[in-house]
């Protein structure tokens, strides 16, 4: 069925910007004017359809179990409307809705996603556009065009679609058409107690009444009636923002290092060209300037989210963060989450923040953060880490679950969320932080004890670190140094590769803020989970073994020698630990050893001062090296065993598969094994043995180390004194002996018989 032209109008102007404007000119006082939303969205396919010279124009909404049901054509078969009905991914409608993009194809019925439905009678039609219909970052519909004849849709054309689905998207988003209440999760039970498991992103207990974070507005006015006056206010908006952006900025300008970094980053895309040129051609083809802004980035989040790069998925975050404060600037309304209305103690709940939203707040009220999405090294949750914020993540579906004001408990040491607790569970965790409180002030008193077991066993209790802003933990606690330094966290919040001179600047301070205390300094550990934004997406089946750790630095030689420049002139007269990760054979360490010799030949070329020592080290983490100890151990100073890797590759068993968690135990009887071979053989050699991973941050776990023979354990600032607690608590010779029974044994794990260990000798674990 086609259009007959006598019955219509005259086509479109030949200026595509002005037939643009004209068509939402039009679509406008549909949507205005008065009749059922069907009705609307029926003239609506027809006017588009005339406008774009098409012979087809349909409308599919999404329907609850995430179906696409046609609610209006002009061209195709009436009798369709309403009957026809495709999953998310099927045919090139569903393939449409599923990735958030356009399709614009030449011969449609060729395509290998065409999914033929003869009651719609599209047999005639070839070309073929469709566009997702979006609003707040989500899929609620399709707009299709179609053409008999075979056609190439031009970027223009696509352009224009586009825009029309976004005027569309409040019709369909109005929930005239379907109820917004059948697209919502149905739950009878959601105002009764439950619990959210997530990911602990920052430890500690967190008790308020629930604040949800939704700052999305409501545009009122789709199409612009002036497209100059428009991009007069956005001019206007834009310079609003950046200002009360400069004002954050001061605000956080006490705080050094990666927390005053990232709101530079972040002011970086508040004004970046691109996203702003973008926003200006939406409003030069006839949105608003909010529109406009909500266009672009209705665009961005359905390209990003599909992104594979856990730091492009991150930069989505703080580009809705930045839209939002834009609209807010647009609509001439404060910026600011601070207000009276707040409650005393308050826990925010948001799907994702930027880092400066997250400042907006005020934070003596502030008592944890829950977050639908985020991740442990995105910008939001290295800013709570500073701002000592408990933080659970990844909670599928807590924005559905909570209703604003509920009391809520974040659990950050276990990564749980409580949802209205009842009375005995509210109870529990008031007196686990008021414990919690008086442990710490029993700790003031810890602190200037010695390390030392019961038995006269001195313990060296390190610190591990990846920002400027733990260091400070390393005086408060008194700890004897930092045994791990990571250094890849400074380079996953910059938008670029540190160059040598900033390198050189952070491992300054590194080395200033230890006053004297050693820094083990890790040379960049990226790969697998954690990507660098200037890196490209290698989309590996496994990256877990992929390229990744000294691996990219062994093959991107120049990386390495500019990195370890960086720490040689840092150190300066001073002694340097620096420690190569996840050293798989010797002929590496070998390698990577050679890189640090040009860089010392370097140095003493250009006549800086060489550091006063220098210590080489590995990181245990692939069992390979296991088998390579008597050639390895003549070649470095210390050698630290990351526990989490070590688990991994030990037994095969992903530690990033949910699957997977808790099937293997860093408390059996192999991993034991493994470290009591390395005490005997490093001792032998006389290279210093430690352990940095997050076992030894556990006081039960720590215990075990210490009985296998460590004496050098590095852990997280918080568990500090939880384990000096217990090893001052501790006999060694009689858990060295206990243990020496359990090294044969066949159980899955020695961890119970262990806490029971504990338990009769009143060890604290």
């Amino acid at each position: 069925m086609t259009i007959p032209s006598s019955t219509m109008e005259p086509g479109p102007a030949k200026d595509p910007a002005v037939g643009a404007r004209r068509l939402l000119a039009r679509l406008r006082d549909i949507m205005a004017g008065s009749g059922a939303a069907q009705d609307r969205l029926d003239k609506i396919t027809k006017t588009i359809a005339h406008e774009m010279a098409a012979d087809v124009c349909s409308c599919y909404v999404m329907r609850a179990g995430e179906v696409l049901e046609l609610f209006a054509t002009i061209g195709l078969n009436q009798d369709a409307v309403h009957k026809t009905r495709m999953r998310v991914g099927e045919g090139l409608i569903g393939d449409v809705a599923a990735h958030a993009r356009p399709i614009a194809l030449a011969n449609a019925q060729s395509h290998p996603n065409f999914a033929y439905r003869p009651e719609t009678g599209e047999d005639p039609f070839h070309g073929f556009l469709a566009v997702p219909i979006l609003r707040g970052g989500r899929v609620r519909g399709v707009l299709a065009i179609q053409h008999a004849a075979r056609r190439d849709y031009d970027e223009q054309e696509v352009e224009t679609l586009q825009t029309i689905a976004m005027v569309v998207a409040e019709l369909v988003a109005a929930g005239e058409l379907v109820d917004s209440r059948e697209l919502s999760v149905a739950n009878d039970l959601v105002l009764l107690p439950s619990r959210l498991e997530g990911s602990s992103m920052n430890r500690g207990i967190g008790i308020g009444l629930a604040v949800l974070h939704r700052p999305q507005l409501t545009i009122r006015q789709m199409v612009a009636d002036d497209p100059e006056a428009e991009l007069a206010r956005l001019r206007d908006a834009v310079d609003g923002m950046h200002s009360a952006i400069d004002q954050l900025l001061i605000a956080v300008g006490q705080v050094e290092g990666e927390h005053a970094e990232i709101m530079q980053t972040y002011r970086m895309f508040a004004s970046d060209r691109g996203w702003l040129n973008r926003i200006r051609e939406a409003i030069r083809s006839g949105l608003t300037a909010e529109a406009a802004v909500q266009r672009v980035q209705n665009d961005n989040r359905a390209r990003l989210s599909q992104a594979s790069d856990p730091y492009l998925r991150d930069r989505l975050h703080d580009l809705d963060d930045i839209t939002n404060r834009l609209l807010q600037h647009l609509a001439g309304k404060p910026v600011t989450a601070v207000g009276g209305t707040l409650p005393d103690e308050f826990v925010l709940v948001a799907r994702n923040l930027g880092p400066a939203e997250l400042l907006d707040y005020d934070r003596r009220r502030l008592r944890g953060l829950v977050l639908e999405e985020g991740a442990a090294y995105s910008h939001v949750s290295i800013v709570a880490r500073a701002l000592d914020i408990p933080v659970v993540g990844q909670c599928a579906d807590v924005l559905n679950r909570v209703e604003p004001l509920d009391s809520l408990i974040v659990d950050g040491d276990h990564g749980q969320v409580f949802i209205r607790p009842s009375e005995d569970i509210q109870e529990a965790f008031t007196r686990s932080v008021q414990a919690r409180q008086r442990r710490i002030a029993e700790y003031a008193t810890l602190r200037d004890l010695p390390a030392v077991t019961r038995d006269g066993t001195p313990i060296k209790i390190m610190l591990n670190a990846g920002l400027l802003i733990d260091l400070p933990h390393l005086h408060a606690t008194g700890a004897d140094g930092v045994g791990l330094y990571r250094t890849e966290i400074p380079f996953m919040v910059r938008a670029s590769y540190p160059d040598v001179a900033t390198q050189l600047e952070t491992y300054s301070k590194v080395l200033d803020e230890a006053k004297g205390k050693p820094v083990v300094f890790r040379t960049l550990d990226v790969g697998g989970d954690k990507t660098l934004p200037y890196f490209p997406e290698l989309g590996e089946e496994n990256p877990a073994l992929g390229w990744r750790a000294i691996r990219i630095g062994l093959d991107r030689p120049a990386m390495l020698r500019k990195q370890l420049r960086a720490m040689l002139m840092a150190a300066g007269g001073r002694e340097l630990r620096v420690m190569f990760p996840m050293v798989a054979e010797v002929a590496e360490l070998d390698r990577a050893r050679k890189v640090l010799d040009l860089e010392l030949a370097r140095l003493a070329r250009q006549g800086h001062k060489a550091p006063a020592s220098l210590q080489v080290g590995v990181m245990m983490e692939v069992p390979s090296l296991l088998f390579q100890l008597d050639a390895l151990l003549p070649r470095i100073d210390f050698m630290s065993v990351g526990s989490n890797d070590m688990l991994q590759y030990l037994f095969a068993s992903d530690r990033g598969n949910p699957m997977m968690n808790n099937r293997y135990d860093l408390l059996s009887p192999a991993m034991l094994r493994v470290l009591k071979l390395l005490v005997e053989k490093c001792g032998a050699a006389g290279v210093n043995l430690s352990l940095c991973g997050e076992m030894a941050s556990r006081p039960l776990d720590a215990m075990a180390l210490l009985g296998v023979g460590l004496r050098t354990i590095s852990l997280s600032a918080p568990a500090f004194f939880d384990v000096k607690n217990m090893l001052r608590h501790l006999d060694l010779r009689e858990l060295s002996g206990f243990l020496d029974r359990l090294y044969d044994c066949a159980d899955h794990s020695v961890r119970p018989r262990l806490r029971d260990f504990a338990r009769d000798r009143g060890i604290p674990v």
